[in-house]
């Protein structure tokens, strides 16, 4: 029992010391956001990531000259583009994820949320539809190169094993995966 004790002690030590040194490094971590100022869904993924501990500056002249500029290929377009710590990140893309792609510091151009899927963090709301985060791993790659960094909204068969229409979503440069009906 004493054993027991003592295991959920240092793990609670250690979980929270690992929390700690993250919301260390958010909070010193500055995102630049390039959008629309009109832009509502835009706004709310902003307070996505000020909510996750990001310091966010917003550029409202919108992002079209930013993608190019960074060289996210059109095919992997949002109506936001942010840069993080020498990554492009692109699109409605989970908090969590970009947390955890900055703490792996892969060799990367960043990651992507194509087109502005349902549900994803900035597009809440009644419909929810699945959606892949995908990582982008140099200036002008398009959709059907990127790889798959995680996914979102699906069920958990369909995390474990890519379907068929996963795979077509990847290979098909001018598809999502929310457009595809099972």
């Amino acid at each position: 029992m004493k054993k027991q004790i003592c295991n959920v002690v240092t793990g609670s030590i250690l979980t929270f010391s690992l929390l700690g040194i993250s919301l260390q490094l958010m909070a010193t971590t500055t995102v630049e956001v390039y959008k629309s100022p009109t832009c509502g869904c835009c706004s709310k993924w902003v307070d996505h990531m000020k909510a996750h501990g990001f310091n966010v500056v917003t550029k409202d002249v919108g992002n079209k000259e930013i993608r190019k500029k960074v060289g996210m290929s059109e095919s992997l377009g949002s109506c936001h583009t942010a840069l993080v710590n020498g990554y492009v990140m692109e699109g409605h893309i989970p908090a969590p994820d970009i947390i955890r792609f900055l703490r792996e510091k892969p060799d990367a151009l960043g990651l992507a949320v194509p087109d502005m899927p349902h549900g994803s963090p900035g597009m809440e709301g009644q419909r929810v539809d699945p959606y892949n985060v995908l990582k982008v791993n140099a200036p002008g790659q398009t959709r059907r190169d990127a790889e798959i960094y995680s996914r979102h909204n699906v069920p958990q068969a369909q995390r474990e094993a890519p379907s068929a229409a996963a795979t077509a979503t990847q290979s098909d440069e001018g598809a999502s995966i929310m457009r595809l009906k099972h």
